[in-house]
């Protein structure tokens, strides 16, 4: 019997770590902390919430159907902030929206993919993309990262085969947190073109970058949309998670083939968070701005803290955006460690067995940390409880 799309990949991952609190009672004096999910858990300022009241209740369009690669205003709005971003000129024709940046993800791997195709993926990856390649028959091909997570261009050139298609980056690194140096991203972009290949840079988490001025220059390259396909999300930036807004920007001729996808599983993205993404980004730069200090605070408060961990024999790989990526000292794999802190220290996170293949053991002594919903006393009590464990 054959094995159908779905079977072939594993199960959502936070959605299995949230499994683990089911019968697990945490008394009161000892809250559980939950550092698993990279979301805000907040709603958006409420401004911004006052204005998409208004927008759903005063028109029509907000309950309708849109073009399915999303509206023009919003595509020539992102199309300008991306140039201004990147220090580049973008026409609204690059730029597409789509229901979340997962589906940005699918969208393109689908339209630059057949099943049994290759799409080299840095380890330690971001599971929802590797899950999204299982599903469409794609290989990942795993790119191992050394202690610093950042992925090596040589070595990726040595994976390449004549049924490569991609290479895919995150940046600032989900799970890893690390953010890749403007002379390595512009590296992969030179092996991609030079090899024919597409690069997928997502950069959900660019504004909170801790670096000023343009991450990298590929939007300033000659022809750079026949070889980058970016990827980018409002969820993070505007609180705007359940409204599923997120876009790509590439060639229009490639957004083309992206169409039929979008078309058929969508129709087109939500009028109320397209609204809603418009308004933040024509009236939200001071708050946002002051959402990135606010994490950037967080990062801070993780490396002052460091200390107590490392004494005990934790290593930091990775810190920044919303993540902190430690390797643990205990002797036993990440996946029984992350399930055991559920009762006994009142901390849920993921393990590293959730962003690695299966054979690598590099995940079993990894954790991710997503700090983002911890002000810096509830960063001093997570390390309390990981500094006390008895493992």
């Amino acid at each position: 019997m054959s094995q159908t799309r779905t079977a072939a990949t594993f199960a959502p991952p936070v959605m299995e770590a949230r499994r683990w609190l089911e019968g697990v009672v945490f008394p009161t004096d000892r809250p559980l902390i939950n550092v698993s999910q990279a979301a805000p858990v907040d709603p958006p300022p409420l401004a911004l919430r006052k204005a998409i009241a208004e927008f759903a209740v005063t028109e029509d369009a907000a309950h309708l159907y849109g073009p399915v690669l999303g509206n023009p205003n919003l595509r020539a709005e992102l199309a300008e902030q991306i140039g201004q971003h990147y220090d580049a000129i973008l026409a609204p024709e690059n730029v597409a929206i789509t229901s979340g940046c997962n589906q940005a993800f699918a969208a393109a791997i689908s339209a630059i993919t057949d099943q049994g195709d290759e799409v080299i993926l840095p380890t330690p990856w971001y599971f929802n993309h590797k899950m999204w390649l299982d599903m469409a028959g794609v290989h990942a091909v795993d790119l191992k990262t050394g202690d610093d997570l950042l992925p090596d261009p040589e070595a990726a050139q040595a994976l390449i085969t004549d049924k490569t298609r991609a290479i895919s980056l995150v940046t600032p690194n989900n799970p890893g947190g690390v953010e890749y140096p403007a002379d390595l991203v512009r590296a992969f972009y030179e092996l991609a073109r030079e090899t024919g290949l597409r690069l997928l840079v997502d950069e959900t988490y660019r504004d909170f970058d801790s670096r000023s001025g343009p991450p990298h220059d590929l939007f300033s390259q000659p022809g750079w949309e026949d070889t980058l396909i970016h990827l980018y999300s409002f969820s993070k930036s505007y609180r705007l998670t359940g409204h599923r807004v997120g876009a790509i920007a590439t060639s229009a001729a490639f957004l083309s083939e992206v169409e039929k996808f979008l078309d058929t599983v969508a129709i087109c993205p939500g009028q109320i968070g397209q609204f809603a993404a418009l308004w933040g980004m024509q009236n939200l730069s001071q708050w946002v701005s002051g959402e990135r200090d606010e994490i950037l605070d967080r990062r801070a408060a993780i490396s002052e803290q460091l200390p107590r961990l490392t004494d005990k024999g934790w290593r930091l790989l990775g810190l920044g955006a919303y993540f902190a990526y430690l390797e643990h000292p205990f002797d036993i794999p990440s996946d029984q460690l992350a399930r055991r802190m559920v009762p006994e220290a009142g901390v849920l996170l993921l393990p590293g067995t959730m962003f690695m293949p299966a054979d690598d053991p590099a995940g079993k002594r990894q954790v991710r940390v997503a700090f983002a919903n911890l002000d810096r006393a509830g960063i001093g009590q997570l390390f309390d409880r990981l500094q006390a464990l008895p493992f």
